[in-house]
C-alpha cells in the first residue's frame, strides 16, 4: 500500500511540474535530495554503529541480565505470565532500555527476540498472545528520556540547539507510555474480571482476539 502511495505522489508531482513548466526544478530536486539522503545515511550509520555496539556490549557483559533483574518487578506486573528467569525478561528489559535512550535501531532486535520468546510460551501458537499484545503496546508508546535519533537529525540539518527537543519528547512519550500501561491494565481487568492469570484458562481470558 505504501508503495502505491509513493508512486501516486511522485507521479502527481511530475505531472504537476510538467503542466506548470517546472520540470527543471523537479530534476534538480531529485538530484539534490538523492545526495542529501546518502549523506544522511552515512551520518546516521556512525550513530547507529556506536549505540548498537554499546547495547551489544551490555548484553555480552551480562549488564542486561542485571538490568532485567532490577526491572523484573515492573516487567512481572505488566507481563504476569512470563516465568521469573525466562529469557523474554532480558529481551524486554533490553528493548525498554534502548527505547528510553531513544535507540529505536537497538530496540528492534531485542523486541523481535522478546516476541519470539513470548511466542514460545504459547501452546497454541497461531496468533498473538495477551503478553505479546501488551508488549507491542508498550513498545509503541516507548518512553524516551534521550531522543538520540531526533537530536542526530537536528544536528545534521544545522539546528542551533539540537537538544531542545529533549523536554518535549520526554513529556510526549511519558504521556503515551502511561496511556499504554493504563490501556493494558484496563483490558486485563476487564477481560480477566480481576482474577489472577491462569495459563489453563488463557483461551477464555484472551483480551485481544
Amino acid at each position: 500500500m505504501l508503495n502505491i502511495l509513493w508512486v501516486i505522489m511522485i507521479a502527481g508531482g511530475i505531472f504537476f511540474a510538467a503542466f506548470h513548466g517546472t520540470m527543471g526544478q523537479i530534476t534538480e530536486s531529485f538530484i539534490s535530495s538523492s545526495t542529501e539522503a546518502v549523506n544522511l545515511c552515512i551520518f546516521m550509520l556512525g550513530v547507529i554503529g556506536v549505540w548498537n555496539g554499546m547495547m551489544e556490549i551490555a548484553v555480552k557483559s551480562g549488564l542486561m541480565k542485571k538490568i532485567a533483574k532490577t526491572m523484573y518487578p515492573f516487567i512481572h506486573w505488566l507481563f504476569p505470565d512470563i516465568p521469573p528467569r525466562h529469557k523474554a525478561n532480558e529481551y524486554i528489559a533490553a528493548n525498554m532500555a534502548a527505547n528510553i535512550l531513544g535507540l529505536g535501531w537497538a530496540a528492534t532486535p531485542a523486541g523481535l527476540k522478546a516476541m519470539r520468546e513470548l511466542q514460545k510460551l504459547e501452546e497454541g501458537g497461531g496468533r498473538a498472545s495477551d503478553m505479546m499484545c501488551a508488549f507491542l503496546v508498550l513498545n509503541i508508546s516507548s518512553l524516551q528520556l534521550v531522543p538520540i535519533n531526533m537530536i542526530a537529525y537536528r544536528s545534521q540539518y544545522g539546528s542551533v540547539n539540537p537538544a531542545a527537543v529533549v523536554l518535549p519528547a520526554i513529556c510526549a512519550t511519558m504521556i503515551s507510555t502511561i496511556a499504554g500501561i493504563v490501556f493494558i491494565k484496563i483490558m486485563e481487568i476487564t477481560r480477566y474480571n480481576g482474577k489472577k492469570y491462569n495459563r489453563k484458562n488463557k483461551k477464555k481470558r484472551r483480551w485481544i482476539q
